[in-house]
């Protein structure tokens, strides 16, 4: 259980630090031309890279709801649950305040909303809060969908991360103007203890519609979508 720990702790610290990292670093300077499709590529190639480096030992969640979905739709054990969760979460915090170091080492640095997630004046394109409800519960049952087809025993294994790492990416292509993309509680939580917004107030939304789409994506697939994988 340890070694499935550690590796969800630095897969989730990976992607928190690959991702807002793009956009924290990168994204900030527009003669990089990153832009929203750099960051959400960056997203996607966090997940995709370490899935399958470490994958093999935790399953590669790297997401309280991933791991919650995946309990849902019969593929995670429920007693795992919250330990996981504790990892990630640290994992997150962890590289969130290591990118703020390293952020904080340019003269005239100033976090701002430090790539946190958020709705009403903190939403990058002014969208309100059921917006951002609804778009983060569609998109996180879309990824738990995509998550249990992809690792399904049916399907030719290997190909899992690629797929889930280019769901990530489109994801972050719809989403960042609505809520600049969160689907993953941890990954909102370890930047937005480091914000100069109101960040921290609104990440209950960041973990409430993110479990409850994953528990839907879980149940759609365990429900109507689930064959017998056995090949009987």
């Amino acid at each position: 259980m340890v070694k499935k720990l550690a590796a969800e702790f630095f897969g989730t610290f990976w992607l928190v630090f690959g991702g807002c990292g793009s956009a924290v670093l990168a994204a900030a300077f527009p003669e990089l031309g990153i832009g929203f499709t750099g960051v959400s590529l960056a997203f996607g190639l966090t997940v995709l890279t370490m899935a399958y480096a470490v994958g093999g030992i935790s399953g590669g969640h790297f997401n309280p709801a991933v791991s919650f979905g995946l309990a849902v739709g019969g593929r995670f054990a429920w007693k795992d649950l919250v330990p996981y969760w504790i990892a990630q979460v640290i994992g997150a915090v962890v590289a969130g305040a290591a990118l703020f170091a390293i952020a904080s080492g340019k003269a005239g640095f100033a976090p701002g909303g430090f790539a946190s997630n958020g709705y009403g004046d903190l939403s990058p394109g002014g969208y309100a809060m059921q917006a951002a409800l609804l778009i983060e519960m569609i998109l996180t049952a879309g990824f738990l969908i995509v998550i249990l087809g992809s690792t399904s025993k049916l399907v030719p294994a290997g190909f899992a991360p690629i797929a889930i790492g280019l769901a990530l990416t489109l994801i972050h292509l719809i989403s960042i103007p609505v809520t600049n993309t969160s689907v993953n509680p941890a990954r909102s939580t370890g930047v937005a203890i480091f914000a100069e917004t109101g960040a921290l107030e609104q990440l209950w939304l960041f973990w409430l519609a993110p479990l409850v789409g994953a528990a839907l994506g879980g149940l759609i697939w365990k429900v109507l979508l689930a064959t017998d994988e056995t090949g009987g």
